[in-house]
């Protein structure tokens, strides 16, 4: 066995003749366990969001959506319609119209965004996953509607309440003067359902059928805002992509569901990085304590260390003997501090003992990447510690 490492365990695993190096050591390992925990059950928390979140996304976004490079609006065309049919990958394509609208029912008034959708929307959407009551549009009964469920609430909606029908107003283009009394296009509609989701998204969208919305905006028969599209399981997203946009040129612009909510990605990484680096830091701190341990056992020891001199052990050799045991402290306090960790998330994830609501559960997850950056995070901060509690031997020292 090499020398300084065989030293190394026996000063690590053994007493010292001064108790409070032993209790400068035990707290030693015990920062390190809780700085470990804490950092892995924060990076699961955090993937737990991120596919929390990511689930969220996919039941309100399609894999692909086309929308016009300049303007809002572009025209359906037979090439279009001609390029997404003969295209394998696509499972499913809806043509779509958005735009800002002006919502009144009864004495309350809303902003929000109408999106006229086809038959085929139900194939990119799992609309019967997003109700919680009522159902979706259907083409047979005109004039209806599905609302989320913040715009539900803020409006006081009921479903299927044929008392009195929602107002869906958008401003008449032009220029001059406005007539106040004539200044807005409008349709009355019936809600006949609700859908919920992501906090934005139920408090963003009125969904009608697509004639409707074309109707209410002035625009022509295959004048549209948008095409969604939902690929087959085994697609490539990006590769599809980039193969579409270049098919379709710089008239059209053609998004992954990546793409679509870039904001909300970076954000949500940014916060990861962030909180990465607190804990990081805090670990640092409490590897403070590890140089301290390291630096009384080196004095605490000083009298072996002369006897290790005197018999040819050189500098060096003596050095490395607190580095390895200060990282062998370290990987000790670590290993409790990510056994501990883990079992903590998996209690999370089988018990559901945290919760965010009534019925949903703070979510973590379980990833093998968070536990190789913890590994090594812990690794090289351990090393340096020890290598900077290490670097007071020298022969002045020894000798004095």
């Amino acid at each position: 066995m090499n020398f300084s490492l065989y030293i190394a365990k026996r000063y690590l695993f053994s007493k010292t003749s001064t108790n409070a190096i032993n209790i400068i050591t035990a707290i030693a390992v015990f920062g390190v366990v809780v700085g470990t925990m804490a950092l892995f059950v924060v990076l699961s928390g955090f993937s737990g969001l991120q596919t929390f979140s990511d689930t969220l996304l996919n039941a309100s976004d399609p894999d692909i959506k086309i929308t016009a490079s300049k303007g809002k609006t572009f025209q359906y065309s037979q090439k279009i319609a001609s390029v997404l049919q003969q295209n394998k990958t696509i499972e499913a394509a809806s043509k779509v119209v958005e735009e800002r609208v002006f919502l009144k029912y009864k004495n309350k008034e809303h902003i929000a965004q109408i999106k006229g959708v086809d038959a085929n929307y139900a194939k990119i959407i799992s609309t019967d996953s997003l109700l919680t009551v009522g159902t979706w549009i259907d083409e047979t009964y005109q004039n209806t509607a599905v609302v989320g469920y913040g715009l539900s609430y803020k409006l006081s909606l009921g479903i299927f309440n044929f008392g009195e029908a929602l107002q869906i107003l958008v401003p008449k283009p032009g220029k001059g003067f406005i007539n106040a009394s004539n200044a807005f296009r409008s349709v009355s509609t019936q809600i006949v359902g609700v859908y919920t989701g992501s906090e934005e998204f139920q408090n963003k969208y009125v969904f009608t059928e697509i004639y409707l919305a074309q109707e209410l905006l002035g625009y022509e028969k295959n004048q549209i805002t948008g095409v969604e599209l939902r690929l087959k399981n085994d697609a490539n997203i990006d590769e599809f992509q980039e193969d579409l946009q270049n098919i379709l040129g710089d008239e059209l612009k053609v998004q992954t569901r990546a793409q679509l909510n870039a904001m909300y990605y970076k954000v949500i990484n940014t916060e990861n990085f962030i909180s990465y680096l607190i804990f990081t830091l805090i670990v640092a701190i409490a590897l403070f304590n590890v140089i301290g341990s390291i630096i009384m056992m080196i004095i605490d020891k000083r009298q072996n260390l002369k006897t290790l001199f005197n018999l040819g052990s050189s500098i060096q050799d003596i050095k490395k003997i607190f580095v390895l045991q200060g990282f062998l402290l370290t990987i000790v306090g670590m290993c409790i501090g990510l056994v501990l960790g883990i079992v903590l998330v998996l209690v999370q994830q089988r018990f559901e003992l945290l919760m965010i609501t009534q019925n949903l559960a703070y979510p973590v997850e379980f990833r093998w990447m968070n536990l190789w950056i913890v590994l090594l995070t812990i690794s090289i901060l351990g090393y340096i510690a020890s290598k900077i509690a290490s670097s007071r031997i020298s022969k002045s020292f020894i000798e004095r």
